[in-house]
C-alpha cells in the first residue's frame, strides 16, 4: 500500500492506495501534522511506501519521525516526468503544477489536457497532445479574493464563501460575492474557451478545494476531481519507478 502526501499551503491532503486503487483520503493542518500521520500509520499498518510532494511549511526534515517504520519518496523537480517541459523559468514552476500535468498525460493520453486547480490559487496548467507542457496562469483564489477585499479597504467586511443569488448585487455583501464567485467563473469559463480554440477534444480538468463548488456553476463541460493531485502523485510515483 502506498500514502501519497501533498503538503498544501493551507492543509495537508493524503490519500491511501492499493496500487492505482484509491482508499481513503485525510486532511489535516499543519500543527496536527503528527497526530494526523500517526493516525494513518494505526488505521493501515502496511501501507509503508509514503510519496510527498509539499509546496507549503513542513519540510522533508519534519518526516524523520516516520523514515525509521515508512520508505519515504519525494517527488522533486529533477523527477522524471511523462512530459517535455518548456516552461521558460522551469526552476520556478511549482512542484504540484508539474504533478497536476503528469496525472493529466497519464490518465488522458493523446489528446490536449487543461488542469484547473482552484485552491489557495486558481492556476491553469497545459500539456499539448504531443505531451509537451506549455505553462498557464495564477490567480487568486476564492478565499484569497475575499480576504484582499476586506484587508486592502476600510469598510468592506470579510465573508465566507457563497453563491449570490442575483448577477447584479443589491447589497455591499452580495456585490462582494458577485464579485468573487461570478468574477471567478467568469475567468475560468473564459479560460476554457480559449484554450479550447485550435485545440480539438481538449480534455478539462477541475481539482482543488473549491473543484465542486465551482464546477456545478460553469458554463463548460469539465471533469470535477477532487482529488486530482493525490491520484496524480501515486500515478506519478509509478511512472518513476517504472521508468528509472
Amino acid at each position: 500500500m502506498r500514502l501519497a502526501i501533498d503538503i498544501g499551503n493551507t492543509l495537508i491532503k493524503a490519500a491511501v492506495y492499493e496500487d492505482n486503487t484509491f482508499v481513503e483520503r485525510f486532511q489535516f493542518t499543519a500543527d496536527t501534522f503528527e497526530s494526523g500521520f500517526e493516525k494513518i500509520l494505526q488505521l493501515y499498518p502496511n501501507c509503508l511506501n509514503w510519496i510527498l510532494t509539499s509546496v507549503g511549511q513542513i519540510t522533508q526534515e519534519q518526516f524523520e519521525k516516520f523514515t525509521s517504520r515508512v520508505r519515504l519518496h519525494v517527488i522533486e523537480r529533477n523527477s522524471k516526468f511523462p512530459f517535455t517541459n518548456q516552461y521558460q523559468t522551469p526552476q520556478t514552476l511549482g512542484i504540484d503544477r508539474m504533478i497536476l500535468a503528469s496525472g493529466a498525460v497519464l490518465q488522458y493520453p493523446n489528446q490536449p489536457r487543461l488542469v484547473i486547480d482552484a485552491g489557495t490559487c486558481i492556476t491553469y496548467d497545459f500539456v499539448d497532445a504531443q505531451n509537451v507542457y506549455l505553462g498557464g496562469a495564477i490567480s487568486p483564489g476564492l478565499q484569497m479574493r475575499y480576504e484582499a477585499l476586506h484587508h486592502f479597504t476600510a469598510r468592506l467586511p470579510l465573508l465566507e464563501k457563497s453563491e449570490p443569488e442575483n448577477f447584479i448585487g443589491q447589497s455591499t455583501a452580495e456585490s462582494i460575492h458577485v464579485g468573487v464567485v461570478k468574477g471567478a467563473l467568469h475567468e475560468i469559463d473564459g479560460f476554457i474557451q480559449q484554450y479550447a480554440t485550435g485545440h480539438e477534444n481538449i480534455i478539462i480538468i477541475l481539482t482543488g478545494g473549491d473543484a465542486d463548488f465551482l464546477a456545478k456553476r460553469l458554463k463548460n463541460t469539465i471533469f470535477a476531481h477532487s482529488n486530482f493531485l493525490l491520484d496524480s502523485l501515486n500515478q506519478t510515483f509509478q511512472y518513476q519507478t517504472q521508468n528509472d
